[in-house]
């Protein structure tokens, strides 16, 4: 057997110094912007709602829509949907209210949410570039409709760099019955260096798979492992130039000897008291699954990851479906992925908002399109669901640096399209990375001949919801 194939690779990095310590540090912050130190938001949690929520029954009031129940939208194009079926106008499943002392709109749908809805900034005037899921997910993450490209997360990370070098700066948590469409390629680092990936926690025991060796290492035999390897180390950097995915592979193996300790005390949520644990619907099946992320969620913000995003929804199709692309039933559907969410989300915010850390997070509720005014049905009928709608749909923000307690931009009467101050992906990116201090037009990565970033050409800042 060969020497390195018995070293332990989490030791890597231990055995570097001197020069190429210094070409690593010069790596991982090659050309990063630094964010300006009077931006408020200083880490993000993202909530991704897979499949399309229906802004109709959840975020867009529309009266209109119900005085034209079972009526036909007159179009004058055929509309980019998916299935292409286009039935008669549907009036909401949800009865809406006014809440807070902003008096905002909100169905029930969403109760728990809605007692947050002064804190609340209501994006209504969103538009994508597609009604399909995968593009439409890669759109939300990465800006490009595409695979390859970083993600948002990738790129806070690029741009603003780690908090604390125990955790991931960028963590994702997916559903826990599967990962989205996409899965991993939605938290890609793409083109930046591999070290701004997102990783994900998986439920049970052991968040990050192989974070631990099988088999416990007598300390004696670790030791020697190590200055063996200190010394083939050496021997090789003399030799051979640092290179990106050399130094990035021994980024991960030095966190990863670090997550060894961290990472297991801070998702033993055992450490909570049980008001808490109540408060996130850890003991109800049903909010269990999101209430658990929800809370390690908390924790893990709270020791200094930077970005971190939850899914809700998995992998698209299947009957009864684990997302929200309500085809079939918008009611049925939306209230049985709302039971799972609604309250772990509320207590999130009211955990950030009395621990002092909404003052300097942001919290992103997304999704990526929304869902038609009209049924999914013959053109006579007025059926159950809604079929996918790029054209208008509604997100959320909350936390540093927003005005709360607001709905900004509107769809047209129906809730077809986005008819005052649209927003696009591009528009919502170059706003986040504001609200975190960083500019989308200087936040860049040279790569293939182009500076490439996150808002392509595009993007103008939303300052209607800017504080």
């Amino acid at each position: 057997m060969q020497p390195e194939t018995m070293m332990h690779r989490r030791n890597l990095l231990q055995s570097f110094s001197g020069l190429a310590g210094i070409a690593l540090l010069d790596l991982l912050n090659a050309g990063k912007v630094v964010a300006n130190p009077k931006a408020k938001a200083k880490r993000a949690i993202q909530i991704s709602l897979v499949g399309g929520l229906s802004h109709l029954d959840s975020f867009d009031y529309k009266p209109e829509l119900t005085k034209m129940h079972g009526k036909t939208l007159k179009m004058d194009h055929a509309p980019d949907i998916f299935f292409g079926q286009i039935g008669r106008l549907r009036q909401s499943d949800f009865a809406f209210q006014q809440h807070g002392n902003s008096g905002l709109w909100l169905s029930n749908l969403f109760p728990n949410i809605a007692k947050h809805a002064d804190k609340l900034t209501v994006i209504r005037s969103m538009f994508s570039e597609t009604a399909n899921h995968t593009p439409g997910l890669f759109l939300l993450n990465s800006g490009f409709g595409f695979n390859g490209y970083p993600s948002l997360g990738s790129w806070l990370s690029y741009g603003m760099g780690a908090i604390t070098d125990e955790l991931p700066t960028y963590v994702v948590l997916p559903d826990g019955r599967g990962d989205p469409t996409g899965g991993a390629s939605n938290w890609t680092s793409g083109f930046l260096p591999s070290v701004h990936q997102g990783v994900a926690f998986q439920s049970g025991n052991q968040p990050v798979q192989d974070l631990h060796p099988r088999q416990a290492v007598p300390a004696s035999q670790e030791l020697a492992a190590k200055e063996l390897l200190g010394k083939l180390n050496q021997q090789y950097g003399a030799s051979h130039p640092m290179e990106d995915p050399l130094l990035s592979r021994i980024a991960s193996y030095q966190l990863a000897a670090k997550m060894q300790l961290a990472i297991p005390k801070v998702a033993d949520l055992s450490q909570e008291d049980e008001k808490t644990k109540q408060a996130y619907g850890i003991h109800n099946k049903a909010t269990q699954d999101c209430g658990i992320r929800c809370l390690l969620a908390r924790r893990l913000l709270e020791k200094g990851t930077r970005y971190i995003q939850i899914y809700s929804g998995g992998p698209i199709g299947g009957s009864p479906r684990t997302s929200w692309d309500a085809h079939e039933n918008v009611k049925t559907n939306h209230q049985a992925e709302a039971e799972r969410i609604d309250q772990p989300i509320a207590a999130l915010l009211h955990d950030l908002h009395n621990r002092g850390l909404l003052e300097d997070t942001l919290v992103l509720f997304t999704t990526e399109f929304g869902r038609t005014p009209f049924a999914q049905s013959a053109a006579n009928v007025v059926g159950t669901g809604r079929d996918h709608n790029r054209y208008g749909f509604s997100c959320w923000m909350a936390g540093a640096g927003l005005k709360p307690g607001i709905a900004y931009g509107t769809t047209d009467n129906v809730g077809w399209k986005a008819a005052e101050n649209p927003v696009s992906w591009h528009d919502f990116h170059a706003t986040v990375l504001h609200l975190l201090g960083l500019d989308h037009e200087k936040l860049t990565f040279y790569h293939n001949g182009i500076q490439r970033r996150l808002t392509n050409v595009h993007g103008e800042l939303v300052k209607g919801i800017l504080g």
